[in-house]
């Protein structure tokens, strides 16, 4: 009884024995384990990559502009020409489009997978500096891989005009010159434009016509469609004088904008066209010529052999009801003349006006034409800033 026992306590203790020996090898395994996790490989050895290092993502270059067209700084850009934008990268589709100022009608558009281009409704604003400005960062253009611009970017240049044969064809639509224009075209006439936008910068085929030909014999041989003559002058004067713009016959930006408007919106001259001839022949007169033909003659007095008045053919620039005149006499004395009425200045210090004297017909001014005070009141409502005084 006690051999049976003692070999049952036998077999018992050799299988506890067994169970613990199985353990230590399991956790001696799983210390091993750690041990390679903790302090990495032997070489050779496989081992598996962070999922964080994994999925780090790739870096987005900065979006960048390459180029632009018209360039930085340039001058006399065409007027109907595009504005084209390159930039590093391709762009997304829906990007924010870049700013201008002044803002011009037109559209942006995609000419290129890395390029934007802006093409103006018509043409741009005549002697206009445009800046263009292209926000950085969200609120800039966008790269199609999500770039961005790092720095705002900004580029002026300045836009060209019209030529001087366009800016007589508009002068003589808007009945400012002794000439008519007639466009080749019928899409190219003053009622064809709705818009100042649209009313072409170009010079459109056609040709001139004198709308009074009686004036021909007088101011043809000053007209010349290509050069900017006194009769395009004194035409620009009359047109700057009619929508308040100082009467210095240069066709700048403010003018061209307002020339463009007014044959957009069809406002033609005021007054019909006038001319105002003096004649040194004796006896010396002063005719005024409305739409072709003489409307009113007067004696008149021009000035004397020391101080002629100047022949050719003068824009008024300056008029005044009533003015103080003086100057310095042909003996050195000088001379100040006060309240002489019905001042129209056109070269220099001549001017057409009243002035009393015993007589008229024959020179005797300091160079002005002087005519009687109830001449110079009929003369000045034909005489307005920019009419042609002739003096021959």
């Amino acid at each position: 009884m006690r051999s049976t026992r003692g070999g049952a306590a036998t077999k018992d203790g050799a299988g506890a024995r067994r169970v613990l020996a199985s353990a230590a090898a399991l956790i001696a395994a799983l210390a091993a384990a750690v041990a390679l996790a903790g302090c990495g490989a032997p070489a050779g050895a496989a081992t598996l990559a962070s999922p964080a290092a994994a999925q780090k993502p790739a870096l987005i270059p900065a979006l960048r502009v390459v180029a632009v067209r018209p360039r930085r700084g340039a001058a006399a850009a065409p007027a109907g020409g595009a504005l084209v934008i390159r930039f590093s990268a391709p762009i997304a589709a829906g990007t924010p489009r870049p700013w201008l100022r002044p803002r011009v009608p037109g559209s942006w558009e995609l000419a290129g997978p890395a390029t934007l281009v802006f093409r103006p409704a018509g043409h741009w604003p005549p002697l206009a500096s445009i800046r263009l400005v292209i926000p950085a960062g969200r609120l800039g253009v966008r790269g199609a891989a999500g770039g961005l611009l790092a720095r705002r970017y900004t580029s002026t240049f300045t836009t060209a005009a019209g030529s001087t044969l366009r800016l007589d064809q508009l002068l003589a639509e808007l009945r400012y010159l002794p000439l008519r224009f007639r466009a080749a075209h019928a899409g190219a006439r003053l009622a064809a434009a709705t818009s100042p936008y649209l009313v072409s910068l170009k010079a459109v085929p056609g040709r001139f016509v004198w709308r009074y030909p009686r004036l021909r014999p007088l101011l043809g041989p000053l007209w010349q469609p290509r050069s900017f003559t006194v009769i395009t002058r004194g035409a620009l004067m009359a047109f700057e004088a009619d929508h308040g713009l100082p009467s210095d016959g240069v066709a700048g930006a403010r003018v061209w904008s307002a020339l463009l408007v007014a044959v957009a919106r069809h406002q033609v001259a005021r007054q019909p066209f006038d001319l105002i001839q003096v004649s040194m022949a004796g006896p010396e007169t002063l005719s005024v010529w409305r739409g072709g033909r003489v409307v009113y003659r007067s004696l008149a007095n021009t000035g004397i052999a020391s101080r002629p008045t100047a022949a050719g053919t003068f824009p008024v620039y300056a008029r005044y009801l009533s003015t103080t005149m003086s100057g310095t006499n042909p003996d050195g004395s000088h001379y100040s003349d006060p309240g002489v009425p019905w001042v129209a200045y056109f070269n220099g210090g001549d001017a057409v006006h009243g002035f009393i004297r015993g007589s008229y017909g024959w020179p005797q001014s300091l160079g002005c034409v002087e005519l009687p005070y109830s001449s110079a009141a009929v003369v000045y409502r034909y005489d307005p800033i920019g009419t042609l005084v002739q003096v021959s």
